[in-house]
């Protein structure tokens, strides 16, 4: 006797068809899972046989085969579990199951036949969509994950046994109602204001260009200078998701098990803050399973690097591809998968090993060979690759201790979504939505300078002894501050402000 029934893998973020074919003949009791599964499928078995028994159903005393086609991909995880255990079932003559074939399977079965929770439930709905399935059967608990997901008929059971009821057209089961993004949208909050931030005008206003434009940023300051506080509070001047944008970051949230099942979308902008001591493989994702690590999970969002130097060097030169590409590779072994990685980068660090070099109040304890070797982890080229750099000054008492009332975090993302709609404008059509995403073309025929700007310009890449890569950085940064003062040209004064933000290349690191 042989059944044939839909599930869906999962490859990185993107999900791929699984027909799981059940075999069930005469001979020696035995079960056998073929089809390169991973070891939590082969465990399976012990899961399948045990939910089939104790859900009250039959399990057959024959030999079983199990194969997942295509046989040639590796299968990962406990997802398939309802699959097969429908596919047993449904080859007991005793069960009127005639519709199972209609059907595509994901869920993990606990031994006394509860369907539980699944990760990467939304990348492979979405997959499936793709490939023309209409109707799914899913966890209860991944119910509200996929009622973002218009076009399928979804329907989550809680059990093993309500999912045979339901198949045998015993008990009805209503499917999941679409959720309306936009009212998830309007319902969240920023923890952080830049309301709360006193002083530190120059800083705010180089987030806000960064905010703008997309741009990676540095902050360099004294211990306790607010660098931190500056970075947490960037999220909240950033445009919100579209539902697209939430859609890419949910899928990878999915993956990798960090979605909050009651909300079922991520609706805020990522904030990562990976600690100095994580790993190169946390950070860019990978082991045995190649799964996303915090570069993939801040795509659409904010990577904060604190202490930048305190992290080692190798793993510093991982965020290369990441910044340039916009996506990060993770080639193992077994495979190699492709995340996205379209972030953007906040990094902060003390100017050496004790934090005071170039304070007005402190003295530095720190011999320049100290500080030289601590600033040597930041490579030139990753240095170039990030387009402000901005000294954080201490802030004074009278500022702390001011009522004035600064600037809300409001008010600077209505500057910021205007911004950002010139440019989405400007770049119809094409898979670029911001100035800090312009190639060599775009940066050529949207940042056209006049003779005071081009002569400012090469004096400014002569004297700071500026890379080919920084001139273009400085071009963005200036067509992003064109944008947030409404400007269609590059003037003078905006190459000027870009330029203030490449000035510590030389201070630094020259």
């Amino acid at each position: 006797m042989l059944a044939k029934v839909k599930s869906f893998g999962l490859k990185g973020i993107e999900g791929y068809p699984v027909e799981v074919e059940t075999d069930i003949s005469n001979g020696l009791p035995k079960f056998d899972v073929v089809g390169l599964a991973d070891t939590a499928i082969k465990e399976s078995k012990e899961r399948v046989r045990s939910a089939i028994r104790n859900s009250g159903f039959e399990y057959p005393v024959k030999r079983i085969t199990i194969n997942l086609a295509p046989a040639d991909i590796k299968k990962e995880g406990p997802i398939y579990d309802l699959a097969m255990a429908i596919a047993i079932i449904s080859l007991n003559k005793d069960n009127t199951i005639k519709n199972a074939s209609n059907f595509c399977y994901i869920g993990e079965l606990s031994l006394d036949g509860q369907v539980k929770k699944v990760k990467g439930l939304l990348p492979i709905l979405i997959s499936a969509r793709k490939a023309g399935l209409k109707s799914f059967i899913i966890p209860f608990d991944n119910a509200v994950e996929a009622s973002f997901i218009q076009g399928i008929n979804v329907y989550p059971v809680k059990s093993l046994n309500e999912c045979v009821s339901f198949l045998k057209g015993e008990q009805n089961i209503n499917t999941v109602e679409i959720c309306d993004y936009d009212s998830v949208i309007a319902s969240t909050i920023n923890a952080l204001d830049f309301s709360n931030v006193k002083g530190q005008a120059r800083a705010k206003r180089a987030l806000e260009i960064a905010a703008a434009g997309g741009h990676n940023v540095i902050m360099i300051g004294t211990p306790g200078s607010g660098k931190s506080m500056l970075a947490k509070c960037f999220p909240s001047i950033l445009p919100d998701l579209t539902f697209e944008e939430a859609l890419e970051v949910t899928k990878i949230h999915s993956v990798a098990g960090e979605l909050d099942l009651n909300k079922g979308i991520v609706a805020n902008r990522p904030f990562r803050s990976p600690h100095h001591t994580a790993s190169t493989v946390s950070l860019t994702g990978g082991g045995n399973n190649s799964k996303p690590g915090e570069i993939s999970l801040a795509h659409n969002g904010v990577l904060f690097l604190d202490e930048l130097p305190e992290y080692s060097r190798h793993t510093i030169e991982t965020l290369r591809q990441p910044l340039e590409d916009g996506v990060i590779t993770v080639a193992r072994a077994n495979s190699t998968v492709t995340y996205p990685a379209n972030f953007t980068l906040i990094a902060s660090m003390n100017p050496c090993p004790c934090g005071n070099y170039g304070s007005k109040d402190k003295e530095c304890t720190c011999s320049p060979s100290q500080i030289h070797k601590y600033l040597a982890k930041l490579s030139g080229p990753i240095m170039d690759r990030i387009d402000i750099h901005i000294e954080v000054d201490n802030v004074s008492y009278d500022d702390l201790r001011s009522q004035d009332k600064e600037e809300c975090s409001s008010d600077i993302k209505t500057r910021v979504d205007r911004a950002r709609e010139v440019q989405l404008q400007r770049f119809a059509g094409t898979k670029i939505y911001s100035n800090a995403k312009m190639g060599v073309p775009q940066t050529k025929k949207y940042c056209k300078l006049d003779d005071n700007g081009e002569y400012l310009l090469r004096m400014a890449f002569e004297k700071l002894k500026l890379s080919a890569r920084a001139h273009d950085r400085i071009l963005r940064v200036a067509r992003t501050i064109a944008d947030l003062e409404g400007s269609e040209d590059i003037l003078q004064q905006h190459i000027a402000e870009a330029i203030s933000y490449r000035s510590l290349d030389r201070k630094y690191w020259g």
